[in-house]
């Protein structure tokens, strides 16, 4: 299979038509699950599917070393290689790394403002600029709506998605949309949540909890494979 048939049949195609087209440029995803259920997985898959398709794509994490995240690549990029039988993966490996950059931050250091330089810095000196922004580990549970909004108006400032992930809890409060804290108090300021979560058997199921401004969501006809850690069909 080729890279382009590869993206054709990815089911993050089925999820952008859920989501009416997709996050879009200048708006918030968040993806929240419990620990261990694979959030890392889901957005490196999302990031996977911009760099083959030749976008580029900075992933920000948060507490995480930049080998962690890249082994966290190498690996969904392998199993998602051989799963599919892809032409040229020695070719479309450089690619990956061609199309996207790493950044880390340690403790409370990361800022809006340090992160609208490294955008802006990649853009002006590594002609370098992401249509996708990835943010890994953000404490959501101590953020304001202001805070949150403040990273809409980088989104919107830069023209990118950017998807971020949160951890919530067993006896999390939940809005009326189902959404759970950490992410209830402030799901006014993002456009998508996906809730992650075991189905007691052997997969890991989406759930769509909110879809820009509509009143209505669609099913998620997918799942997270807990072997492979990539999302497939039902």
């Amino acid at each position: 299979m080729y890279r382009k048939e590869l993206n054709e049949r990815s089911p993050l195609r089925v999820f952008e038509n859920s989501i009416h087209g997709g996050l879009g440029r200048g708006n918030i995803g968040v993806v929240v699950a419990r620990h261990g259920t694979g959030k890392t997985a889901f957005l490196v898959g999302v990031a996977l599917d911009d760099v083959l398709r030749g976008k580029k794509v900075l992933h920000v994490a948060l507490n995480q070393t930049v080998d962690h995240i890249r082994a966290y690549y190498d690996e969904i990029f392998s199993d998602l290689a051989r799963s599919s039988g892809l032409e040229n993966a020695a070719a479309e490996r450089l690619e990956m790394e061609r199309n996207r950059n790493i950044h880390t931050y340690s403790g409370k250091s990361f800022t809006v403002h340090k992160l609208r330089h490294a955008i802006s810095f990649l853009r002006e000196y590594a002609h370098f600029a992401p249509s996708l922004v990835i943010v890994q580990g953000y404490d959501f549970e101590h953020a304001s709506t202001a805070d949150v909004k403040e990273l809409q108006e980088l989104a919107a400032e830069f023209e990118v998605e950017l998807w971020m992930s949160a951890t919530t809890h067993r006896d999390a409060p939940v809005d009326g949309k189902g959404i759970p804290e950490p992410v209830a108090h402030i799901a006014e300021a993002v456009a998508v949540v996906v809730r992650m979560a075991h189905d007691g058997k052997s997969s890991v199921h989406l759930t769509l909890l909110k879809d820009h401004d509509n009143p209505e969501v669609a099913s998620l006809p997918i799942v997270l494979d807990p072997t492979t850690m990539l999302l497939v069909k039902e």
